[in-house]
């Protein structure tokens, strides 16, 4: 079956680039004001039709809750505006994105995101139950069954909300998604038994490769957790570097979604001497330059190198992209996944949260990432096995090449 079928069966939208969620956090005392609108909204025809349900719809308990209600009505509006990474929260929900973002969570361990706007695997996070099932970056859900639940959801126009929602679920029970990969055949069903999922903000590895000691430091996620564990792992890095026969840094960004813009700030910020790490540019033409932390700069005389894959997202796009467009390292791998919006994350009164897409990431360079991705200079395709040495050792050579 041809991925126009597929996609014909599903009511699915067209294939054009890939997008995925990415957090936003202010940094520096620096903040953003949601400008109220030019005038009131006119809620007479809602009121008409909240009437109308009143008087006339089957369910009336459904009516009763008016806080659903007008969550609903919320939702509606900000959908309204056709951007899928513009969104409403209610309160569990948004607690839930925070979740997410603290990095411990329930669920299967996929990251999600868009493929235009049909729903996607961005990352599959290691050793959870997606990884083990082969879900890849990339593969598109196209349904998502939780018997259990009475949940048998089409994907066609899902929020990441609701998606984030059907697909959580009691630790031990399963959810099927129906998964689509470009290559195969047909659609087909995976079933994924649902775990506590936690993601560590880094793991630290020593290698050794010719004699030559190096830090393999993967960054799993840009996470509430990364600014209290980078400054330990750059400590590593020193205590490695002050050891002898140091070979340097590889920076494994490898199905890294993204996260808090700042922490990216913060890691570029050790490795860069001064200048601009990313600029903001708003609708409106105006443009914030995020430049290096002076207080930092701790390993601006290691060699890096920076390893990306399709799952490399966001936050991880702009730290790969400003090291190197200052020259400071050289990426190997794979295309990123592209994703150069900026969502703002508000939290309401009431525990519900707004995210507003409000700006798009520019290198250095200028060089918009969204719907590009950032290109490595040495292509590598990366083999199923991460733990088989002898396929880096393009990583390892090249690293040794930057003293």
């Amino acid at each position: 079956m041809t991925l126009r079928k597929v996609r014909n069966i599903f009511l699915i939208l067209a294939l054009v680039g890939i997008t995925s969620l990415v957090s936003y956090r202010i940094g520096s005392g620096q903040t953003v004001t949601l400008q109220p609108s030019a005038g009131p909204i006119d809620t007479t025809l809602m009121a008409r039709v909240k009437a109308e349900l009143q008087k006339n719809f089957l369910e009336k308990d459904k009516l009763k809750n008016e806080k659903s209600l007008t969550y609903g009505a919320i939702q509606g509006m900000v959908a309204s505006l056709g951007d899928p990474y513009t969104f409403f929260l209610p309160p569990v929900d948004n607690k839930s994105s925070k979740d997410d973002l603290a990095g411990e969570f329930g669920g299967v361990g996929i990251s999600l995101g868009y493929k235009d706007k049909t729903l996607a695997v961005m990352t599959t996070l290691t050793g959870t139950p997606a990884e083990r099932a082969g879900i890849k970056a990339g593969d598109l859900i196209l349904k998502i069954t939780d018997a259990a639940n009475n949940v048998n959801k089409d994907t066609s126009g899902i929020s990441l909300a609701d998606a984030v929602t059907l697909i959580r679920g009691k630790v031990g029970s399963d959810v099927v998604l129906k998964m689509y990969r470009e290559g195969r055949a047909d659609a087909y069903d995976v079933t994924l038994k649902r775990d506590t999922i936690v993601v560590p903000s880094i793991v630290f590895t020593a290698k050794n490769y010719q004699g030559k000691s190096i830090a393999w430091v993967q960054l799993n996620k840009f996470s509430e957790q990364l600014y209290k564990d980078w400054p330990d792992t750059v400590t590593k890095i020193k205590n490695m570097e002050a050891g002898g026969n140091f070979g340097g840094v590889v920076l494994d960004l490898r199905n890294n979604p993204g996260g808090f813009l700042d922490s990216a700030v913060m890691v570029a910020s050790d490795f860069l001497d001064s200048g601009v790490v990313v600029k903001q540019e708003s609708g409106d033409k105006s443009v914030i330059t995020y430049s290096v932390d002076p207080s930092r700069r701790q390993l601006i005389n290691v060699p890096v190198v920076v390893l990306l894959n399709g799952g490399s997202a966001s936050a991880s796009e702009i730290l790969a992209g400003a090291l190197h467009d200052h020259n400071r390292a050289k990426l190997l791998g794979e295309k990123s996944f592209g994703k150069g919006t900026v969502q703002q994350p508000e939290d309401l009164p009431d525990g519900s949260g707004l995210h507003v897409t409000i700006a798009r990431w520019l290198l250095p360079s200028g060089k918009n990432i969204h719907g590009v991705g950032v290109e490595p200079d040495i292509p590598i395709t990366w083999g199923a096995d991460p733990t088989r040495e002898d396929q880096y050792a393009k990583v390892y050579q090249t690293l040794l090449q930057q003293k």
